[in-house]
């Protein structure tokens, strides 16, 4: 029994000083909120607009404003794929967030092209 106590303690003092704290890190520096950061910045938006994807749920409106898409498609290509779900969203729901962001994102960048290259 103080074998096992011994190791435990050495292994708790190991595990503490694996990852000394630096003392000007802090909370917003670890978590990357110092400066830009796209991700946070994109859960933010996505909070904001979090009535319209209620709606295109619930109501079956077809419809996410291009801020909302933005941040969908930031955070699930750029980020945390797996955010959506973890915000009560199910695998199935974030999927088709992300696919109709996609695929509006196609849609306008076609459309920008086609509007400042016509064809002749």
């Amino acid at each position: 029994m103080r074998l096992f106590l011994t190791l435990l303690t050495w292994t708790m003092a190991s595990m503490v000083m694996a990852r000394p704290m630096l003392p000007e890190s802090t909370l917003a520096a670890r978590l990357n909120l110092e400066g830009e950061s796209k991700c946070w910045d994109s859960l933010f938006k996505l909070q904001s607009c979090a009535g319209e994807v209620i709606l295109f749920f619930l109501n079956g409106e077809i419809y996410l404003g291009h801020e909302c898409c933005c941040a969908i498609q930031i955070i699930e290509h750029e980020c945390w794929p797996a955010m959506l779900t973890s915000l009560g969203f199910t695998a199935q729901e974030g999927s088709i967030l992300r696919g109709y962001c996609d695929a509006t994102e196609e849609v306008t960048t076609t459309t920008t092209t086609t509007t400042e290259n016509p064809s002749p």
